[in-house]
């Protein structure tokens, strides 16, 4: 960044200010045209989106075959106008603050200060892979399918607690609040929690009705935390939305330190996936979905990741990653950017698995899985 002296030294000075407040009025405005003519071109594009995808949600529906206009075929407007010009009279461009992300330490802070919990953490990441592995396997899911999403989700390294964005250190800042193996949002736990809740509370009894006494205490008192915590999740329309207002409060973030917990995180890890897998037979996939295909589901959305992998292969390299996507969702994953058709998508996706399994992380689940 210039220094303030820098910046003061090339500052336009009084005999010439009038001059380089008029440039910069001028550009400002060509600028704000330019960038006012590209929102509308842009809102346009992702208004038709989203009615595509409403469109296609009822042809679904009602069993109707789906063809190629049904999608968006064009890719996203890029903004190619002018840069927004600097203001001659501040020495330097402030750039706006970034939000402040919660992390492990605020979510353990909330999960105590609002409901008197502190997660049972493992002694090794050894044990809470093994726990992780037997949920996981009891569920249903595959080998291939536990492995290689833990390697793409966490980076193939990532410990219980890996946070989005602190993959590498502990240093850097989170981007968002994505936890644990399968990289749960704090929506993800609340929502999780308020429709499956109650199948992690009977694991606990049936887990407290064969332990010592002491043991036995812990996990009681856990089952009644849990079920506050479901309580609370519960007191919302089933909602996606409605679930993200409850994982902003502290309440919310209190809850997602349950993925910190050994006895309940492997469940909510591994529940986020079955979900998918649930959706998917519902609708008729009666085949074992590969790893790629339920990251797509993982990664988009049920539904929208449902239809990337649905739709016939001659498609995928036409249709771009765009249909499946949010206007800021889009914006926000470089990944989908980079990879804009959905067979692109795809192979990066299997691709990024296939070297991420090769670390110590991903080989140690591995294992724990055998």
């Amino acid at each position: 960044m210039m220094s303030p002296a820098a910046a003061r030294a090339q500052s336009p000075q009084p005999s010439n200010l009038a001059a380089a407040m008029a440039q910069y009025r001028r550009a400002l405005a060509e600028y704000l045209e330019a960038q006012a003519a590209h929102a509308a071109v842009a809102d346009t594009y992702w208004t038709s989106i989203a009615q595509k995808r409403h469109e296609r949600t009822a042809k679904r529906a009602n069993r109707e075959q789906l063809s190629l206009d049904d999608y968006v075929l064009t890719q996203p407007p890029v903004y190619t106008g002018p840069p927004k010009p600097r203001d001659p009279l501040k020495l330097a461009e402030e750039a706006p603050p970034r939000p402040t992300v919660p992390v492990v330490a605020d979510f353990l802070a909330a999960a105590r200060d609002e409901f008197k919990f502190a997660p049972r953490k493992p002694q090794s990441e050894s044990e809470f892979k093994h726990a992780y592995a037997k949920v996981a396997l009891a569920a249903g899911l595959t080998t291939d399918q536990i492995v290689r999403i833990y390697g793409f989700e966490a980076s193939g390294n990532g410990e219980y607690d890996v946070q989005a964005g602190l993959e590498y250190s502990k240093q850097a800042r989170a981007i968002t609040t994505a936890l644990g193996y399968n990289q749960l949002l704090a929506t993800n736990t609340v929502e999780i929690v308020a429709e499956s809740g109650h199948h992690f509370v009977n694991a606990l009894l049936a887990r407290a009705a064969s332990s010592p006494d002491a043991t036995r205490a812990a996990l009681d008192n856990k089952v009644a935390i849990v079920r506050r915590m479901i309580s609370f999740a519960r007191s919302v329309p089933d909602d996606w939305n409605e679930h993200t207002r409850l994982a902003g409060t502290a309440k919310g973030l209190g809850i997602h330190a349950l993925n910190l917990d050994v006895d309940v995180g492997p469940y909510l890890q591994t529940q986020k996936l079955m979900d998918s897998v649930v959706f998917a037979r519902r609708k008729g996939f009666a085949q074992t979905l590969t790893a790629a295909e339920l990251e797509m589901m993982n990664l988009t959305g049920d539904g929208n990741g449902f239809d990337t992998i649905t739709m016939p292969r001659a498609w995928r390299d036409r249709v771009p990653t765009a249909n499946f996507f949010q206007k800021s969702g889009y914006r926000d994953n470089p990944v989908a950017q980079r990879n804009n058709v959905v067979a692109k998508l795809i192979a990066a996706t299997d691709a990024r698995m296939e070297e991420e399994v090769k670390k110590s992380g991903a080989r140690e689940l591995a294992a724990a899985l055998r």
